[in-house]
C-alpha cells in the first residue's frame, strides 16, 4: 500500500474513536442473532428456516434489521399503516411473510420486488382497498396469498399477472361487489383454489370469469347475496370443492350441463336460504359425482325432507348434518343411504343413538358429539361390524348396556369423554380399539381387568375424572399401550406403586400431573413406581395439588432408562440430590420451573450428559455459575426468566458450547462493566440468541432501573481496560526491555504507546505557535471522494471564498515521514474539514501507527472539527463507529444538498463555520 493511501486511510479515521480495540470488536454487528423488537428462531450460521418474529410488539414500522439470511418473517398483529418498497429491500431468502392483523392502508408499488424466493403472503385482516398494479412485482414464486378480510373494492387489472405460480388465493370479506373485478385472477396458469366469500356478489356466471378451461379445484362462494349461479360453459372441468354455505338469497341456479361440474366431489350447502325445490334441483347437478355433502344449520325440518333424494347419490359417502337441532330421524327417512361411509350429526338434540344407524353397515365414522344422549344399549349399534371411528363425547352417558359394543369389531377410535361414566365398561369387546378416551367423567377408581379385552389400545386417555385408586393390574392385558394419560384426578403416593404400571411394557407417554402426589424426604423408595417402564419416553409430574410433591425421592425415577422428556415443574421441591438422575441417561428435555430450590451446585446435572434443553424460570436465581461444573456440553435451549440473575459472565457461556438460545427476562441485571461482555456478546453473536434481547432492563444501579440493557455504554468499559493494559505494558518495557521473543508478543502495543507520547509532546508543542498557523482548514477525506474534493469543495473554498487548506498530495512534505505530515497537516490548520461518506466509514484496513497520530484531536476539547456528509447516513447505520455517532450528537453537522438542489446555503453555512474562533469545548 503506498504512502498517499496509508494517508487516505488514517484521515478516515479522524472522525471515529482513537482507541483501536474498541473499533475491532464493534466493526461487524449487523447480521447478529439478537434483533431489535423481534425474536430469531434457527441458525444464522447455517442460513436454513431463519424465523424472524417480530408479532405483537405494537410497531408502527416494519423493523430495518432483519438479518437478510431470514426465510420466515412474521409482522403480524402491530400496528403497521404501510408498506415502504425499503421495508424488504434485503430479504431475497424470504419464503413466508404474515403481515396480518395490522393496519396496513397502503403497499408501495415494488414494496415486495426484491422478494424473490417469497412462497406464501399474508395481508389479512387490515385496511387494503386497493390492490395497484405494481403491488405483486417479482413475485414469481408466491404460490398461496392472503388478502381477505380486508377493505378491498377495487383490483388493477394487471395486479395478478406477475404471480404465475400462485395456486391458492383468499379474498373473502372484503367489498369487491362484482365477480368481474377478480376476473383476471382466475386466468392464472397455476390457480387452484379461490376463496372470495362475503363480497356483496349477486350473481356468479361463468361468462364473466372465463371463456376457457380452468384448472381451479376448489371455489368458495359462501356468504356471498347471490341471486345468480349460471354455469354455461365447461370453465371448470377439474372442479373438486365447491362452496356455497349461507347464500342469503332466493338463488337461480343455472347449470345448462351436468356435465359442467362433473368433477364436483365435495358441496357444502350449509345454511343455504332456499326454498327446499331449488336445494333439491341443485342437488340433482351433481348425482353422478359427489362423495362428500355438507348440510349443516339448515333446520329439522328441511334437512329432513332432503336426507331422501340426497341418499339417492349413489357416489356420496360423507353426510354431514351439524347444527340442525334434529331429535330423531327415522329408518324410512335414511334407507337408501347404505353408500355412507362417514356420517356427521353432531350439535344436535339427539336423546339416544338414532335407529337409522344400525342400518347403515357400511358406515367407518359415526360422530354424535354434542347431542342430549343419556345410555347406549346392546342394539344401538348393532351390524356396525366397519365402523373404526366413534365419537359421542360431550352428551349425557351415565349408563352403556353389557355387549353394547360386541358388534363393532373395526373399531379403532372411541371418544366417549364428557359424559357421566362411572367405572367399568371395556373388559369385553373391541379387540381391535387403538384409542380410548374416557375423560371428564366421574370415574373414580380403576379396578383389575378393567380394560383386559382391548388387545390393541395404544392410546388412553383418563384425564379430569376423580381417580384416586388403582388396582394391581389396572392396565393387564395392555401390552401395546403407548400413551397412558392419568392428568387431573386424586391419584397419591400410594396409587401410583410399582405394581399399577408393571403390565406396561411398551408405554412411552405418561401424564400424571395435577394430582395429589407428595413425598416426605428424599430417602429412597422400596418399590420405585417406574422401575418396569424402561421404554418411558415422556413423563408429567407437574402441579401436584395441595402442597405439591415437595421432595424428589433419590431413586424415584429408577428404571426410567429411556426418558427423554421430564415436567417436573411447580412442585414446591427445594433441593435435588445428586442421585436424582443418575436413572435417567437419556434425557433431553428437563423443566423445573416454579420450584423453590435454595441452591443449586450443578452436581445434580452431571449425569444428564446428552441434556438438549433446561428450563430453571422462577426459581429465585441470583447466579447461574453453578452451571460451569454441570458438564452441560449438549446443552442447546436455556430458560432461566423471572430469576434474580445480575451477571452473566463469559466463563459461564464458554461451559456452554452448543447453546444456541438462552431467555434471561424479567431478571436483576446488572448495568455496569460486569456486563460489558454479555452486551457485546448479545449482540454480535450469530450462532445464539438471547431472547428479547433488547428488551432485558436494568434492576442495578438505582440511576438506571428500568433502563435498556444493550443501551449500557460499554465503550467507557472497553476504554478502562485498554487503559489499564498500556500503562501495564508502557511499564513493562520501559523498566526491563524485555528479550526479544517477549517484545513479538507485545510488539504492537509497544507502537501503540510509543506514538501515543509523541502525539502528546508534539501537542504540547504545538500550543506555543497556535498564532502562527499555515492554513485555514485542513480537508480529510476517502480517495473515492476525490473528485468531488477537487471539482466543488476546492475551488469554492480557495478560488471563491479566499480560504487556504491542506491537501495531502499537494501540501505534505515530500521525503518526511506520513505520519509527521499528517500530524503538522492537522496542527498547523485552524479547523479539520471531515468529508464523511460510506467510503469513508467502510475503510477495511488501517494501521494502529496511524490512529495514534488523531489522538490529540480528537481529545484537544476545542471548536476545530466540521463534519460534512456527502451522503445521508441513518443514524444506526453510524452505531459501529461509537466516536462519530458521538460526535454528531453533540456537533452541527452540513450535509451536502441532493442533485437539483440549490447549493448556495451549504456554501454559506460552511463558510460561517470556518470563520468561527477556536472557542474551547466542555
Amino acid at each position: 500500500m503506498s504512502k498517499r493511501e496509508r494517508g487516505l486511510c488514517f484521515i478516515k479515521y479522524c472522525s471515529l474513536t482513537s482507541w483501536l480495540l474498541y473499533c475491532c470488536v464493534f466493526i461487524n454487528l449487523v447480521n447478529g442473532y439478537t434483533v431489535k423488537n423481534c425474536t430469531v428462531r434457527g441458525a444464522l450460521k447455517y442460513a436454513e428456516n431463519i424465523n424472524v418474529l417480530c408479532n405483537k410488539r405494537s410497531l408502527h414500522f416494519v423493523p430495518g434489521n432483519i438479518p437478510d439470511k431470514a426465510t420466515h418473517l412474521d409482522v403480524s398483529d402491530n400496528l403497521i399503516q404501510k408498506i415502504k418498497k425499503e421495508n424488504f429491500s434485503q430479504l431475497s431468502n424470504l419464503k413466508n411473510l404474515s403481515a396480518q392483523h395490522n393496519r396496513i392502508r397502503e403497499v408501495e408499488d415494488g414494496a415486495f420486488s426484491s422478494l424473490v424466493a417469497l412462497q406464501e403472503l399474508n395481508l389479512a385482516c387490515n385496511k387494503l382497498t386497493d390492490i395497484l398494479g405494481g403491488m405483486f412485482q417479482n413475485l414469481g414464486n408466491l404460490t398461496v396469498l392472503h388478502l381477505n378480510e380486508n377493505l378491498i373494492t377495487n383490483i388493477n387489472f394487471s395486479a395478478f399477472s406477475p404471480l404465475i405460480s400462485l395456486k391458492k388465493v383468499n379474498l373473502t370479506r372484503n367489498h369487491l361487489n362484482t365477480i368481474s373485478k377478480v376476473q383476471p385472477l382466475f386466468l392464472l396458469p397455476q390457480l387452484q383454489e379461490v376463496h372470495v366469500g362475503i363480497n356483496g356478489f349477486t350473481s356468479f356466471q361463468s361468462s364473466e370469469v372465463s371463456n376457457i378451461s380452468l384448472r381451479l379445484k376448489v371455489l368458495d362462494l359462501s356468504k356471498n347475496p347471490l341471486k345468480v349461479f349460471s354455469i354455461t360453459a365447461d370453465i371448470f372441468p377439474l372442479l373438486d370443492n365447491l362452496i356455497l354455505a349461507f347464500i342469503t338469497e332466493n338463488m337461480t341456479w343455472d347449470v345448462q350441463d351436468k356435465r359442467y361440474l362433473k368433477s364436483v366431489q365435495h358441496l357444502n350447502v350449509s345454511g343455504i336460504q332456499l326454498p327446499l325445490e331449488k336445494i333439491t334441483d341443485l342437488l340433482q347437478t351433481f348425482n353422478s359425482s359427489l362423495a362428500s355433502l355438507r348440510l349443516h344449520s339448515l333446520g329439522d325440518v328441511k334437512v329432513r325432507a332432503l336426507i331422501r333424494n340426497v341418499c339417492l347419490i349413489s357416489s356420496l359417502r360423507f353426510l354431514g348434518l351439524q347444527r340442525n337441532n334434529i331429535t330423531s330421524i327415522s329408518k324410512d327417512e335414511m334407507q337408501f343411504c347404505t353408500q355412507l361411509t362417514e356420517l356427521d350429526l353432531s350439535h344436535n338434540r339427539l336423546s339416544s343413538v338414532p335407529a337409522v344407524v344400525r342400518s347403515l353397515p357400511g358406515l367407518h365414522l359415526l360422530d354424535l358429539t354434542f347431542n342430549n344422549i343419556t345410555n347406549i344399549s346392546r342394539v344401538d349399534f348393532a351390524n356396525l361390524t366397519q365402523l373404526r371411528t366413534l365419537q359421542i363425547f360431550g352428551n349425557k352417558i351415565s349408563l352403556i348396556e353389557d355387549f353394547a359394543f360386541k358388534d363393532l369389531k373395526a373399531l379403532a377410535t372411541l371418544m366417549i369423554g364428557s359424559n357421566r361414566l362411572p367405572n367399568g365398561y371395556f373388559k369385553k369387546d373391541l379387540p381391535k380399539l387403538e384409542s380410548l378416551d374416557l375423560s371428564n367423567n366421574k370415574l373414580d377408581s380403576l379396578c383389575r381387568g378393567d380394560f383386559e379385552s382391548l388387545k390393541s389400545l395404544k392410546n388412553l386417555s383418563l384425564p379430569d375424572n376423580k381417580i384416586s385408586s388403582i388396582e394391581a393390574g389396572a392396565f393387564n392385558g395392555l401390552t401395546n399401550l403407548t400413551f397412558l394419560n392419568l392428568q387431573s384426578n386424586k391419584l397419591s403416593q400410594s396409587s401410583i406403586k410399582e405394581s399399577v404400571f408393571s403390565s406396561l411394557p411398551n408405554l412411552k407417554t405418561l401424564l400424571l400431573n395435577n394430582n395429589h402426589i407428595s413425598y416426605d424426604n428424599q430417602e429412597a423408595l422400596a418399590q420405585p413406581p417406574f422401575q418396569n417402564l424402561g421404554k418411558l419416553k415422556t413423563l408429567n409430574i407437574f402441579s401436584q395439588i395441595n402442597t405439591g410433591m415437595r421432595h424428589l425421592p433419590l431413586n424415584l425415577f429408577m428404571g426410567l432408562r429411556s426418558l427423554e422428556e421430564l415436567q417436573a415443574e411447580n412442585l414446591n421441591i427445594n433441593s435435588l440430590h445428586p442421585d436424582t438422575f443418575t436413572y435417567t441417561p437419556s434425557l433431553l428435555e428437563l423443566d423445573l420451573n416454579r420450584n423453590n430450590f435454595n441452591s443449586l451446585t450443578g452436581t445434580e446435572f452431571l449425569p444428564l450428559r446428552v441434556l438438549k434443553t433446561l428450563h430453571l424460570s422462577k426459581l429465585g436465581l441470583q447466579s447461574l455459575d453453578f452451571l460451569i461444573n454441570a458438564n452441560l456440553s449438549k446443552l442447546r435451549l436455556l430458560h432461566v426468566s423471572k430469576n434474580r440473575i445480575s451477571v452473566i459472565n463469559e466463563t459461564l457461556i464458554q461451559s456452554l458450547p452448543t447453546l444456541i438460545y438462552i431467555d434471561l427476562q424479567a431478571n436483576s441485571l446488572s448495568c455496569d462493566c460486569s456486563n460489558a461482555w454479555f452486551v457485546n456478546w448479545t449482540i454480535r453473536s450469530n450462532e445464539t440468541q438471547v431472547e428479547s434481547g433488547y428488551e432485558l432492563t436494568c434492576n442495578y444501579p438505582d440511576k438506571l432501573k428500568g433502563h435498556k440493557l444493550l443501551d449500557l455504554d460499554v465503550g467507557s468499559c472497553n476504554v478502562d481496560v485498554g487503559f489499564f493494559c498500556f500503562i501495564s505494558t508502557t511499564t513493562l518495557v520501559s523498566l526491563t526491555l524485555l528479550s526479544s521473543f517477549l517484545f513479538h508478543f507485545l510488539k504492537w502495543q509497544v507502537i501503540y504507546a510509543y506514538y501515543l507520547l509523541l502525539a502528546f509532546l508534539h501537542d504540547n508543542k504545538q500550543q506555543r505557535k497556535l498564532n502562527d498557523l499555515q492554513y485555514d482548514a485542513f480537508i480529510s477525506y476517502n480517495v473515492h471522494d476525490e473528485l468531488w474534493v477537487m471539482r466543488e469543495l476546492l475551488p469554492q473554498l480557495e478560488d471563491e471564498q479566499g480560504w487556504k487548506l491542506c491537501l495531502h498530495h499537494r501540501d505534505f512534505e515530500p521525503g518526511k515521514p506520513i505520519m509527521d505530515n499528517i500530524v503538522d497537516g492537522i496542527y498547523n490548520s485552524r479547523k479539520t474539514i471531515c468529508v464523511i461518506s460510506r467510503h469513508y466509514l467502510e475503510s477495511e484496513w488501517c494501521s494502529r501507527e496511524i490512529q495514534v497520530a488523531s489522538f490529540r484531536l480528537f481529545d484537544e476539547k476545542k471548536d476545530v472539527l466540521i463534519l460534512v456528509f456527502l451522503e445521508n447516513i441513518p443514524s444506526h447505520q453510524l452505531s459501529p463507529y461509537y466516536r462519530m455517532k458521538r460526535l454528531i450528537q453533540k456537533k452541527t453537522y452540513l450535509s451536502w444538498p441532493k442533485p437539483g438542489e440549490d447549493t448556495r446555503v451549504f456554501w454559506q453555512k460552511l463558510r460561517v463555520a470556518l470563520e468561527t474562533k477556536d472557542t474551547s469545548e466542555e
